[in-house]
């Protein structure tokens, strides 16, 4: 699977869930009542006030459109940075350690202490204020590309990489309990960092997409699902899974975690092209150390030969946060869910007013439906806790007619279905979906069609129309003899004969009007018949 970071961004700031609470069957207007069904999934207790921090909406990470902006900025300006970092005089001597002035603990002093940090004490035991790892950090830590990222994480990127291990607080516990099902070293989480910062959201300019940042066609290939609709790569609980499958498979064909970590980064076949050109003498070497050999001796590209020093300068870092100074996390809770089988389309700012939430509360739960509403068939959409039944119930008894947030557009001349896509921001694939009668090689001018949306994608849509000039309202004068109006830009005779329910002709006569007299804004016309035999009608010049 290629593997690529550079201009990552970030669509939404990820949500997630230590597991299901409950699932609830929503019924069909014809079916039963909704049976609610315990998950075995055990429920953390330390995330049960979770159902408050959703439904209030308090904790939404990104804030505002504004905020998720720059949010996104930031993140995109640091992993960019990230893979762009030059370290080609590495690369000459990788003793040398490039020194960074940080506030806390540089890298240049953690190569000092490296030997002393996983050291046995005389007594032969290790320490047990050390931490531990189940991954080879001790062998590489001093390393000098590592000492590099760390000097980054610590320095450039600090900020950045307070943020990541806040976001990454949310999904940790998940993860290292799918890794560890799996076989998967749980330290391996530490990828999640370098990946995306632990942004459910993000995309590169290569199109990998999510947390663990899938490709289209190897998420498929691993049980995503990805299409119009839906794109799972987006999902923190199934992308996990998958991520942990797709791992497991690398270590199994190489043997080596980090070899499998450089095979997710660049793909199994680089991998294997760059061992077959190690010489026979390297065939004995730790396994380990394989990756770190075919990084020396340029047989891996530039991104991957840093890839693994990145993952063990983020897990030094990780594994002790308020050692190198990180005191103060804007940490993210885990929340916990409930899941509700929808069974027709919906909007989620629909959902979102059912379970008494917000419908950022919803995307966050929900950024596999990245485009604010669930497909045209029965899904799983989760929900706050302890909603679930109430959800299904009242989406029952919703009319199928305001299930989805939808905009009525009229055709226009001229216009095509790529046009109108382009207009409301959506793929023209969703608008013949939500009319399958239309005929884009026939389209009828003055027909309505439907456009579902977004809630996100109409907030946009609605900022980035531009305002309509603001034209006077009309004006009619009463006066003892009859009624005025003040004529306004585009209108014409017959477009205020209409108005007054009188004829043109009477409109002529009553004004002294010619045919072939053009109308301007401003102009007062009487608009009521005169009365009988009145001769006082004040001229325009002495109207108010």
């Amino acid at each position: 699977m290629k593997r690529a970071h550079k201009a990552l961004a970030l669509i939404a700031v990820a949500a997630a869930a230590c597991g299901p609470a409950t699932v609830t069957q929503v019924p069909t207007p014809a079916s039963a009542a909704p049976e609610v069904v315990q998950a075995p999934a055990p429920v953390q207790p330390e995330v049960a006030d979770s159902l408050a921090v959703l439904a209030s909406g308090s904790e939404i990470a990104a804030g505002d459109t504004a905020q998720e902006e720059a949010d996104s900025a930031a993140d995109q300006a640091a992993l960019s940075a990230l893979d762009e970092l030059e370290l080609e005089s590495l690369d000459k001597n990788a003793g040398q350690v490039r020194s960074v002035m940080v506030p806390a603990v540089s890298g240049a002093e953690v190569a000092g202490e490296a030997s002393g940090m996983f050291a046995a004490p005389r007594g032969g035991t290790a320490s047990v204020a050390s931490p531990t790892y189940d991954i080879d950090v001790e062998t590489f830590a001093s390393h000098g590309r590592v000492q590099a990222y760390m000097d980054y994480f610590l320095g450039p990127a600090r900020d950045r990489f307070g943020i990541w291990l806040g976001r990454m607080a949310r999904y940790e516990g998940m993860a290292r309990n799918r890794f560890r099902e799996q076989g998967i070293p749980e330290d391996m989480v530490y990828l999640g960092l370098i990946e995306s910062g632990f942004s459910t959201g993000a995309v590169s300019w290569a199109k990998a997409v999510g947390m663990w940042q899938f490709m289209a066609g190897t998420g498929r290939l691993y049980g995503l699902t990805v299409d119009q609709w839906v794109d799972e790569r987006r999902d923190p609980f199934k992308a996990t899974d998958a991520a942990a499958r797709l791992l497991s498979d690398l270590n199994a064909e190489f043997g080596s975690w980090y070899l499998a970590a450089a095979a997710y980064n660049a793909g199994s076949g680089r991998v294997s092209r760059g061992l077959r050109r190690l010489a026979k003498s390297d065939a004995d070497s730790l396994v380990d150390n394989m990756f770190f050999r075919l990084s020396d001796k340029r047989y891996l590209k530039r991104e991957t030969r840093d890839y693994v020093p990145k993952l063990i300068a983020a897990a030094l870092i990780a594994k002790e946060p308020a050692r190198y100074g990180f005191d103060s996390l804007p940490i993210l809770h885990p929340l916990v869910y409930d899941e509700v089988s929808v069974g027709a389309q919906t909007g989620l700012d629909v959902i979102a007013r059912l379970s008494d939430t917000t419908t950022a509360a919803l995307l966050e739960l929900n950024p596999q439906y990245f485009r604010g509403v669930t497909p045209p068939k029965a899904v799983i959409v989760r929900v706050p806790r302890g909603t679930g039944t109430s959800v299904a119930q009242r989406w029952a008894g919703l009319p199928a007619n305001e299930r989805v947030t939808v905009i009525d557009h009229r055709i226009a001349r001229g216009e095509t279905i790529s046009q109108i896509a382009k207009r409301y921001r959506v793929d023209a694939s969703l608008i013949m979906a939500a009319n399958p009668r239309l005929k884009p090689r026939a389209l009828r001018v003055g027909a309505r069609i439907t456009i579902p949306v977004s809630p996100v994608a109409r907030a946009k849509l609605a900022a980035s129309r531009p305002r309509p000039r603001q034209v006077p309202k009309a004006k009619t004068v009463a006066t003892a003899s009859g009624r005025w109006h003040v004529v306004r830009y585009g209108e014409s005779l017959w477009v205020i004969a209409q108005r007054y329910r009188v004829r043109i002709s009477d409109l002529r006569v009553w004004n002294d009007l010619t045919a072939k007299e053009v109308l301007k804004p401003g102009t007062r016309l009487l608009v009521a018949r005169p009365a009988a035999g009145a001769a006082d009608i004040p001229a325009e010049s002495s109207l108010p």
